[in-house]
C-alpha cells in the first residue's frame, strides 16, 4: 500500500484529493498550516491523519516530512496543493504580497519536493503532483504574482521531470480552471457572474473532478506520463 501526502490538504481541492487517494487504496497524510479546529475535524470525518507545519519553511519541510514517514511509511506519492493567494494590481501590491504568494506557492513546492525526492531515488518509484491554476496558463488581472507562482510551477515540473525520469520518478502538474472552493467563494456574486460566463461548460469544477485527475496521474500504471500539464478546466483556456 503506497503512502500518499497531500500539502494544504483539509479543505478544498486538498481534502478532496486526500479522500479520493485514500478510497483509492493510499495510506495518506495530509499537510495544514495552522487552523488547527479545520484540521481535527478533518481527521474526524476521514481518519486521515493531519500534520501542521509551514511549506514556505524548509526546515519545517524537512521535519514535517520525517513526521509523516516516521508515522506512515516512505513518501511515495507527494501532491503540492498548498497555496494562498494576496491579490493586488501590480501597482498597488507590496513586496509583502509578492513574497508571501511566491514563497508559499513556488517555494513550497520545491522545499516539499526537496524533501521527498532522495528517498524517492533511492527508492526508484515516485509520483509528483504540483497544482497550478488555469491563471498561471492564462495570466489574470490583480493577480501577478499568484499568476507568477503557478506558471513557476510549470517550469519547475517539467526540468524536474527530466532530471527524474530515469528513476522511475514522474513529475506532471494539474492546471484547475475555477474550483468551487473556500477560496473562489470570496469572489463577488457579480464577478462570478462573469467569470462564469468565459466557461464554455458554465459552472464551477468541484474538487472532487479535481482530484480524480491526481488520483489518475499518481497511479502505478501511469509511469509514462511525466512532464505534462493536464488543464482541467471546463474549456476556459485551451492551452
Amino acid at each position: 500500500m503506497r503512502v500518499a501526502l497531500v500539502t494544504g490538504g483539509t479543505a478544498g481541492i486538498g481534502a478532496a484529493t486526500a479522500q479520493a487517494l485514500l478510497a483509492a487504496g493510499y495510506r495518506v497524510a495530509v499537510n495544514y498550516a495552522g487552523n488547527q479546529p479545520a484540521a481535527g475535524a478533518f481527521t474526524a470525518r476521514t481518519g486521515i491523519a493531519a500534520f501542521a507545519w509551514n511549506v514556505a519553511d524548509a526546515d519545517a519541510c524537512t521535519a514535517g516530512v520525517a513526521q509523516v514517514e516516521a508515522a506512515l511509511g516512505p513518501i511515495e506519492v507527494l501532491v503540492n496543493n498548498a497555496g494562498i493567494t494576496r491579490d493586488a494590481m501590480l501597482h498597488k501590491m507590496s513586496a509583502q504580497q509578492w513574497r508571501e504568494v511566491i514563497d508559499v506557492n513556488l517555494g513550497g513546492c520545491f522545499n516539499m519536493c526537496r524533501a521527498v525526492i532522495e528517498g524517492m531515488r533511492e527508492r526508484r518509484f515516485g509520483r509528483l503532483i504540483n497544482l497550478s491554476s488555469v491563471n498561471g496558463l492564462s495570466g489574470q488581472a490583480g493577480q501577478t504574482n499568484y499568476a507568477a507562482s503557478k506558471a513557476g510551477l510549470i517550469g519547475f515540473t517539467k526540468s524536474l521531470a527530466l532530471e527524474s525520469a530515469s528513476r522511475n520518478i514522474t513529475v506532471n502538474v494539474i492546471a484547475p480552471g475555477y474550483t468551487d472552493t473556500a477560496m473562489v467563494s470570496a469572489v463577488r456574486p457579480e464577478v462570478m457572474e462573469q467569470i462564469l460566463k468565459t466557461v464554455p461548460v458554465g459552472r464551477l469544477a468541484t474538487p472532487a473532478e479535481i482530484a480524480r485527475a491526481v488520483v489518475f496521474l499518481a497511479a502505478d500504471d501511469a509511469g509514462f506520463i511525466t512532464g505534462i500539464t493536464l488543464s482541467v478546466n471546463g474549456g476556459k483556456y485551451l492551452d
